[in-house]
């Protein structure tokens, strides 16, 4: 799959993950996120579960510069993990990999997506509250650090393939570098 809505900038094209491109999504997991990062194995876990998981990279001239993934067992999605390295922060990697694991959601016909965010980073906050996602929960020191997560859910509507529901074209592309999802 080659998926760019929302535009994510030149030289940028959103795929499918590959086992070949676990070892360099890893090493940015740990370079983002070293308190909570995932451990390879978990990478590989996920990509094995192809019929309740999809994994995205995004592929930039530099090699892969973001990751999403989605994991999604009727009626409910969960975004497992979406992030963007600082350096193409702003070029609108977040909203095309939010985009497309909501697109991913509603072909599987989630009626609700849910994710977990940390509740130190209004950045990541502010990109899913624009495409219409709500906090419904706190989880106190759920991250490693201490930090509380933030649980928040978009109630889909309609179909897959609706015009309904939330508008990447109104979410800020500025808004990158967001972690969600379980911890190990």
């Amino acid at each position: 799959m080659n998926h760019t809505p929302g535009h994510p900038g030149a030289g940028v094209t959103v795929r499918d993950m590959t086992l070949d491109d676990v070892p360099a999504v890893s090493a940015l997991e740990q370079r983002l996120f070293p308190v909570d990062a995932w451990p390879l194995q978990m990478f590989l876990d996920e990509l094995s579960q192809p019929e309740t998981r999809r994994y995205l990279v995004a592929q930039g001239t530099d090699g892969i510069v973001g990751y999403a993934g989605l994991m999604c067992i009727e009626p409910i999605a969960d975004v497992q993990t979406i992030a963007v390295v600082p350096e193409y922060e702003g070029r609108g990697i977040g909203t095309t990999l939010l985009t497309a694991l909501i697109d991913e959601a509603r072909r599987r016909r989630a009626a609700d997506v849910l994710l977990e965010v940390r509740a130190d980073n209004p950045r990541a906050q502010q990109l899913y509250v624009r495409f219409g996602f709500e906090q419904i929960h706190v989880r106190p020191r759920y991250y490693r650090d201490g930090v509380d997560a933030l649980i928040m859910r978009l109630q889909l509507a309609g179909t897959p393939g609706s015009a309904s529901g939330p508008n990447p074209h109104n979410a800020n592309p500025e808004a990158a570098n967001p972690q969600e999802g379980p911890q190990p």
